[in-house]
């Protein structure tokens, strides 16, 4: 007898429906013999194991016959444990231990344990995402990523928790439906809920063009980067910048939760990823572990940080062949991972804050101490931070050493609180503009690229529409183009910034001061790196 079921699989962050096939002869063999195609890897052709002692322990009997499971369409390669549940189902099913015949209302994934009883899996968003696109209305899933999938509006998410309440479940569906409520979850609650950081900019002593730069970076989503001796805060600045981020929208936040659950690393309480990501990969690690890759390529650090903050701390430590990976994904949003099996696409829309010391000894420039490093020595060390990745970060800030009345004065530093509450007013200005702009555009082709949130992601046409200039300002940047050399990326750069600087002071139309702040933020590489 032939019985189907319906599961799904997912290939980078979305995933396709697959169809579990289940036949089994009527020649009685010394044991049951499993035989699964469909190109299914390892922890696919292990499941037999493991869905035979679960239906056993579950108190069901295999007739020893020789069973066949195909995976459908052949052509695609099936991985992870997830096929274990529709599998079990189907092989019941075919047994006759189902009183339901079509499940092609149904999406069942799980790994099973020997009890019978089920674990959670990854990817579970992309798969109710997929689920939803292709109209099926039910998913009948582990416990453990209920929640995960609830976010997605316009299916039904039952939880389970064993084999046997599965088969009730689908048994109760032929008898008047399903008496199970579907789990729900308020999104709008998960994203409005109050966020508690454990880190404050109150409790940073002096540095206040370093807050400044930063508040400017936090409200336009510009990278930045830090310089500075050792003990002077960059790496204490840079812990406290999600403190101001703005919160995710629910389409950012739907983006980023799919990334993360492919990658394994969502709590399973949360359901959705409701703050911006916030990664500090160690210098350590390899191209691979930044970007992304293996044989079924996976999500690195820079799509773990998608519509996020990606830290990089002490960046000359980094490999050369490291940093040098970043520059497409800092220009184009996204990493393409192409392997011989398949050719993957990853969404990379992240923040770049780094920090690192002027110097291998970290004291060049210092007033306080004497630097004892040679001109080469300096040279060699900042180059390893080569000029096309820092022509792509927007922001440039020294961070000198705390002076001693700042650090033990009495006045109070303003607070987290205060500085988010204009970033969140610079940027509900940007997304005003961008919402108006994507209004006017829908239905035609402007309208079918990416939706835009910040004024770091405007592409060159939205900078001349919204970066109009002044004569007066004008000139000033035509003067510091051709007096510092600065290329065209370098010019779109700064011409965002000083839109943001304006959003941050209310304007509407970007004068000379704010064009004045923008280049000021693009000298220092001259300085070090001339």
């Amino acid at each position: 007898m032939l019985f189907k079921a319906r599961s799904a699989a997912v290939y980078g962050i979305d995933a396709h429906i697959i169809d579990v096939e289940v036949d089994f002869s009527n020649i009685k063999l010394d044991q049951e013999q499993f035989h699964t195609v469909g190109l299914p890897d390892a922890a696919v052709r292990e499941s037999r194991d493991r869905v035979r002692s679960a239906i056993k322990n579950s108190g069901f009997e295999i007739p020893p016959t020789r069973i066949t499971i195909n995976l459908a369409p052949a052509d695609l390669k099936k991985e992870g444990s997830g096929f274990d549940l529709p599998i079990a189902i189907g092989i019941l099913g075919a047994y006759g231990s189902l009183h339901i015949k079509d499940l092609s209302d149904y999406l069942l994934v799980g790994e099973l344990g020997l009890d019978g009883s089920l674990r959670a899996v990854q990817g579970m968003l992309p798969i109710a995402v997929a689920a939803r696109a292709k109209g099926i209305p039910n998913l009948i899933i582990p416990a453990s990523n209920a929640r995960e999938a609830a976010v997605v509006e316009g299916v039904n998410v039952y939880p389970v928790k064993s084999l046997l309440e599965v088969r009730e479940l689908l048994n109760s569906a032929v008898m008047g439906g399903i008496k199970a409520t579907p789990l729900k979850v308020e999104t709008t609650d998960l994203l409005n809920e109050m966020q508690h950081f454990p880190f404050d900019f109150k409790d940073v002593r002096g540095q206040q063009v370093a807050k400044r730069a930063l508040e400017v970076a936090a409200a336009g989503g510009h990278n930045i980067l830090m310089i500075g001796p050792p003990g002077s805060g960059k790496t204490m600045l840079a812990k406290r910048l999600p403190s101001i981020l703005a919160p995710l929208r629910f389409e950012e936040a739907l983006e980023t939760t799919k990334i993360h659950s492919v990658a394994g690393v969502l709590d399973s309480e949360q359901g959705l990823v409701a703050h911006r990501p916030f990664r500090s990969p160690h210098h350590t690690i390899s191209d691979a572990g930044l970007i992304g890759g293996g044989m079924m390529p996976r999500p690195g650090e820079v799509s773990l940080a998608h519509n996020g903050l990606l830290f990089l701390d002490e960046l000359p430590e980094f490999p050369r062949n490291v940093l040098e990976v970043l520059r497409q994904p800092l220009e184009d949003g996204h990493v393409t991972i192409a392997r011989a099996a398949m050719s993957l696409s990853f969404p990379a829309r992240f923040m770049l804050a780094a920090a690192m010391n002027p110097c291998p000894c970290g004291y060049f420039n210092d007033k306080s101490r004497e630097c004892m490093c040679t001109p080469p020595m300096i040279q060699r060390y900042v180059s390893k931070v080569s000029g096309p990745l820092l022509d792509r970060i927007d922001i440039h800030i020294e961070v000198p050493a705390v002076q001693y009345k700042e650090l033990r004065g009495s006045a109070a530093a303003e607070g987290s609180e205060h500085i988010r509450a204009r970033v969140l007013a610079a940027r509900e200005r940007q997304h005003e503009r961008f919402g108006a702009a994507a209004e006017r555009t829908k239905g035609t082709a402007k309208a079918a690229s990416r939706q835009i949130f910040s004024n770091s992601q405007m592409n060159t046409q939205q900078i001349r529409s919204y970066c109009e200039l002044s004569s007066d300002a004008e000139r000033l940047l035509e003067r510091a183009m051709l007096q510092q050399g600065l290329s065209a990326r370098a010019h779109d750069r700064i011409l965002k910034v000083a839109r943001t600087i304006a959003d941050l002071g209310g304007e509407r139309d970007i004068a000379v001061k704010h064009i004045a702040e923008a280049i000021q933020y693009r000298t220092l590489d001259r300085s070090y790196w001339a």
